[in-house]
C-alpha cells in the first residue's frame, strides 16, 4: 500500500471511529478537513442532477446503468434485473418499457411477493366467470392486459413452483389459458422480471425452475447498490429532503458535516431507505440546518 492509500485508510478510521463514538468531535473533524483541503468535497453535487427516466445519478455505476437500458429497450428478448431491495428495479423496467418500441402499449406491473399463490394465476392469466367463487365475470388478467406491452414481475424468486410451470409455458407457447376456461389466447408481451434474491442458488436448491430461469435471464441487469455510488448519495439526500421538507410546509438543508455522515452509511435499505430518512428529518429535524446528531442512530452507526 502507498502512503497516500495509508494516509486515506487511516483518515476513513479515524472518522468511522468518531462518527460512532464521539459525534461532537467528528463535526469537528469534517469542519478541520474541509479548512484543509479546499475546494470543498461535496461541491460537485451542488449543481442540479436531473432525473433520467425516474433515476437520479451520475456515478459510473449508474452512466453504466443507464447505457445498459438504452441497449436492451429496442429488443424483444425478456429482461431480469437483479440487485438489493430498494435499489429502484421497477424504475428501470419502466425506462426499459418507455425506450422501447411497446412504449404505446401497457405497462402492468405486479409484485409476485403481495399475491397469495392461490390467487396469482388469476391475477396474471385472467379467470372465466364462475370459475370460482367471486368470480361472478369474466377478468382477462394481466398478461391480456398487457397485449403488446410488457409485464413487469417483481420479486419472482418468491413464485411457488407449480405457478412457475404455468409461467413457463406461457413464456414458451405465447398464450395464456384462463383459471375455469377450456380455451387457450395468443399473447404478445415482453416479459422484465426482478428479484433481491439468488436465483441461480434457488435452482441448484431445488427452488426454482433452471429451464423457467433461463428462459427469464436472456439479458440481465444488475443494480448497484446505493453504497457504491458514492457522491449520488448527497444527491439523492438533498433532493429528497426538498421535497419532503416543502410538503411539510418547511425549509431544511442539509449541513456538510451531515452530507459526509450520509455518505459513510452502509445503506442497507438502499435508496427507500435514504428516503424514508429524508421523510423523517422533514418531521422531526430542529432546522433549518440538518446535523449529524438527528439522523438515525442505523444511519449514524451510533450503538
Amino acid at each position: 500500500m502507498s502512503q497516500p492509500d495509508e494516509i486515506l485508510a487511516a483518515m476513513r478510521a479515524l472518522l468511522q471511529q468518531a462518527r460512532t463514538e464521539t459525534p461532537d468531535l467528528f463535526v469537528e473533524l469534517h469542519r478541520l478537513v474541509t479548512e484543509y483541503a479546499p475546494p470543498p468535497v461535496l461541491a460537485p453535487v451542488m449543481a442540479a442532477d436531473e432525473p433520467w427516466h425516474g433515476m437520479i445519478g451520475s456515478c459510473a455505476p449508474m452512466l453504466a446503468l443507464r447505457a445498459r437500458i438504452e441497449k436492451f429497450a429496442p429488443t424483444i428478448a425478456p429482461v431480469l434485473i437483479t440487485g438489493e431491495s430498494g435499489t429502484g428495479k421497477e424504475r428501470v423496467a419502466q425506462a426499459l418499457h418507455a425506450l422501447s418500441r411497446r412504449a404505446k402499449a401497457e405497462f402492468v406491473a405486479e409484485n409476485c411477493a403481495a399475491i397469495p399463490e392461490t390467487l396469482l394465476e388469476s391475477v396474471l392469466f385472467g379467470h372465466a366467470k364462475g370459475a370460482f367463487t367471486g368470480a361472478v365475470k369474466d377478468h382477462p388478467g394481466h398478461f391480456l392486459h398487457a397485449h403488446g406491452g410488457t409485464i413487469f414481475l417483481d420479486e419472482i424468486g418468491e413464485m411457488r413452483m407449480p405457478m412457475q410451470a404455468k409461467l413457463l409455458r406461457t413464456l414458451q407457447e405465447g398464450e395464456v389459458r384462463a383459471v375455469g376456461s377450456t380455451t387457450t389466447r395468443k399473447v404478445d408481451v415482453r416479459v422484465i422480471a426482478a428479484t433481491n434474491q439468488n436465483l441461480e442458488a434457488n435452482v441448484k436448491a431445488g427452488r426454482f425452475r433452471e429451464d423457467l430461469f433461463f428462459r427469464l435471464n436472456v439479458l440481465r441487469i444488475e443494480m448497484p447498490p446505493l453504497r457504491d455510488r458514492g457522491l449520488d448519495i448527497v444527491v439523492l439526500a438533498r433532493r429528497f429532503l426538498l421535497e419532503a421538507s416543502k410538503k411539510a410546509g418547511r425549509s431544511l438543508v442539509l449541513s456538510p458535516a451531515t452530507e459526509a455522515a450520509l455518505l459513510l452509511a452502509k445503506w442497507p435499505g438502499n435508496v427507500r431507505q435514504l428516503q424514508n430518512e429524508m421523510l423523517r428529518l422533514s418531521a422531526l429535524s430542529d432546522g433549518p440546518m440538518v446535523e449529524p446528531r438527528e439522523l438515525s442512530p442505523d444511519v449514524r452507526g451510533a450503538d
